[in-house]
């Protein structure tokens, strides 16, 4: 299995003072699967912050691992109630993230799906919020309104 898919993205953050800051964007991507581990794949632009870096998630048994290559590396480890320390390298220097998941939600099959992921981070030992990351895989040409068009 290796698809061509549109992945849809937000993303929340809410500070102790409820500032919210949402990002949300569309791209295209590649959606694969290798022995039972599901991969998306997809290139980070302007609206991120991050142009220059590949984003890749890694989903197997409930755990999501997100992998960032580029002008920034990281990886972060989502997995529900347990907290991974994870590294983030820029060009303006690198640290470590404790990232904490209060929340993996992953509906995803061999057509695609859905994955929300509720989590703090922490940036030398001080939270930074809450965050909630939702995404949405679906094969391109298989939309149910393009479907319909055609037909």
């Amino acid at each position: 299995m290796d698809k061509n898919v549109i992945i849809s993205v937000k993303g929340t953050q809410s500070t102790d003072d409820q500032v919210n800051t949402i990002t949300e964007f569309v791209t295209e991507g590649k959606y694969y699967k290798r022995d039972k581990a599901y991969f998306i794949t997809y290139d980070e632009s302007e609206v991120t912050g991050m142009s220059g870096t590949t984003t890749t998630l890694m989903v197997l048994d409930g755990i999501v691992t997100l992998v960032r290559t580029g002008s920034i590396n990281s990886q972060f480890v989502f997995q529900q109630g347990q907290k991974h320390i994870s590294y983030y390298d820029t060009e303006y220097g690198s640290f470590t993230v404790g990232v904490t998941a209060n929340e993996v939600d992953v509906r995803i099959d061999d057509n695609g799906g859905e994955i929300r992921i509720g989590y703090q981070l922490e940036i030398d030992n001080n939270e930074t919020g809450e965050n909630d990351f939702w995404m949405s895989i679906r094969e391109v040409g298989h939309l149910n309104d393009e479907h319909n068009r055609e037909h």
